[in-house]
């Protein structure tokens, strides 16, 4: 989807290699016992819209020095692409068929998983979050006192941002007061949890605000139509990343002037991918595919590589409690699954680094409201190599909500009204089965040649010993972590009440007739919709 205009994504990649070993060298020196952390998270970036991976629409100036002075990751997933799901299996170290009910969108968080900033916080860390946490959901008490899984909120300072939809909050400015509340000797651990790019937007912000124009954008992926309404959809996205960035840049920047930048360990990534049909909320590479770029001048040896190793975001936990020297059970968590990245801090090389971070884990379960009986859509899904498989559990069932609900795990913008619309044109109708037909049992994709995962090789005579030993490979994986789907009890996790009791039972509710809306129609949804989406 990225624009690359005169060279392929490696050879750029390559080249921003080749400048960073130009560039000013770093002396690695030998950290200090405790690292502070700065956990920078936007809400709904895919993996290539950050200018360090050479998109050429979407600004991204800290990102790219984080990237240029520390570590920049080409193959980062999430294990579930939904908010709340994913950001607990960040927490926690944990994948998100590891953690019960929170494994689903909306719920109540479970008591017995404590995250790696309450550990950090119970052995003598400064701890706290601005805007979006652990969301959404409901945490509950703990010794009578309300559990706070990523620290003290820190909300106080407000601006007015250039856009009506942008949040308020005044990111740089509150982490600005959880630094002035730290104590003298203290390490600290923020998490930087920026509500941008998530919808809704404010229609043509990218235009109006940002100076940008359509054509910059090179290419748009294959399901979607190609028009001006998707394009400026796309430009408002980016827009909301460069909001982000623009706060992570004065974060930076206090940092340096408080002389605590050099031994900040620095993660930026995103919590699931773009807010966009097909991607968030699926499994497929728009989904689960992630940025990340980590910076930490006094711990990470020569910075301004590159890596190809396959890391996940259950391995954030245990490389943050490595470096602060925390024991995980001693703390009260749970077994961690996860792995710590400390091993590519301390090498030199570039490329692949580790011989067993050769795949990862994906999936879901239950995510937005919209399907009878409250039904999720259950997938595991395993990254390898070139290759992604998907093994879709329930194909009766629509994977992004059903239509008489108005497919509610797919967040409500024009680009989705222009793919509904495609369904009453049978020139266009491929844009509606693409995005949200039914599938098949399997699904195998070549990401190398297919990066937009519709061409589905499952099928083909040639590639059934390959289905076969990544099925072998996946199913093995989720038996030794104990998922209840491979033991015959998958149905629990659509049994888990909604944290939200307006949630419960919608779909019936609407079949009643009862007149409920779960936000699917967005104000930058302009274009009228189908009053019915029934199939």
């Amino acid at each position: 989807m990225l624009s690359m205009a005169t060279m392929d994504r490696r050879t750029f990649l390559n080249s921003v290699a080749a400048a960073a070993l130009l560039a000013p060298t770093f002396v690695c020196r030998k950290p200090k016992a405790r690292p502070n952390i700065l956990l920078a998270i936007a809400d709904d970036v895919s993996w290539l819209h950050m200018g360090a991976y050479g998109c050429v629409w979407v600004k991204t100036p800290a990102f790219d020095r984080i990237a240029r002075q520390g570590i920049l990751f080409t193959n980062c997933y999430t294990p579930n692409a939904k908010c709340a799901p994913s950001r607990a299996s960040l927490l926690t170290g944990r994948n998100s068929w590891q953690l019960e009910e929170a494994a689903n969108h909306w719920c109540h968080f479970p008591a017995k998983f404590v995250t790696f900033i309450e550990a950090l916080r119970d052995n003598g860390y400064h701890v706290g979050y601005v805007a979006k946490g652990w969301a959404p959901g409901v945490v509950g008490e703990l010794n009578g006192v309300k559990r706070q899984l990523t620290g003290k909120p820190y909300n106080a300072r407000r601006l007015t941002p250039p856009s009506k939809q942008t949040n308020n909050s005044d990111y740089a400015a509150n982490f600005a007061d959880f630094l002035d509340d730290k104590p003298a000797d203290a390490p600290f651990c923020f998490w930087y949890g920026c509500t941008e790019p998530h919808r809704p937007y404010e229609y043509g912000a990218g235009v109006r605000y940002g100076g940008k124009s359509i054509e910059q954008i090179d290419r748009v992926p294959s399901y979607w139509p190609d028009n001006q309404i998707v394009r400026t959809d796309l430009l408002d996205y980016a827009f909301e990343i460069e909001w982000f960035d623009l706060h992570l840049q004065k974060m930076l920047e206090l940092l340096q002037e408080k002389g605590e930048l050099d031994n900040t360990l620095i993660i930026v990534t995103a919590d699931n991918g773009m807010p966009f049909p097909r991607a968030k909320g699926q499994a497929y590479e728009f989904s689960n595919h992630l940025p990340l770029a980590i910076m930490w001048k006094n711990g990470i040896r020569n910075p301004g590589r590159i890596i190809d190793d396959f890391v996940s975001f259950i391995d954030f936990a245990p490389t943050c409690l490595e470096l602060a020297g925390i024991a995980p059970e001693a703390s009260g968590m749970q077994p961690i699954t996860g792995k710590s990245l400390t091993a590519i801090f301390n090498s030199r090389r570039r490329g692949r680094i580790e011989a067993d971070r050769h795949f990862v884990l994906i999936g879901k379960e239950r995510h937005d409201v919209g399907r009878p009986h409250d039904q999720g859509y259950p997938i595991r899904g395993i990254r390898t190599g070139d290759y992604l498989y998907v093994q879709n559990f329930e194909t009766e069932r629509w994977p992004a909500g059903n239509p008489e609900t108005g497919y509610l795990n797919c967040d409500g913008s024009p680009t989705k009204t222009e793919v509904l619309a495609s369904r009453a044109r049978p020139d266009r109708k491929i844009y509606w089965i693409q995005n949200f037909g039914k599938r098949p049992e399997e699904e195998l994709y070549n990401v190398k040649h297919d990066p937009d995962c519709v061409e589905n090789l499952a099928e083909r005579p040639e590639f059934v010993d390959l289905k076969s030993r990544l099925k072998e490979q996946l199913f093995g994986e989720l038996v030794k972590q104990g998922d209840p789907r491979m033991f015959g009890n998958g149905h629990i996790f659509d049994e888990y009440l909604y944290a939200d009791e307006g949630h419960h039972h919608f779909y019936e509710k609407v079949m009643r007739g009862e007149k409920l809306q779960a936000g699917w129609v967005n104000e930058s949804d302009f274009e009228p919709h189908f009053p019915s989406q029934r199939p």
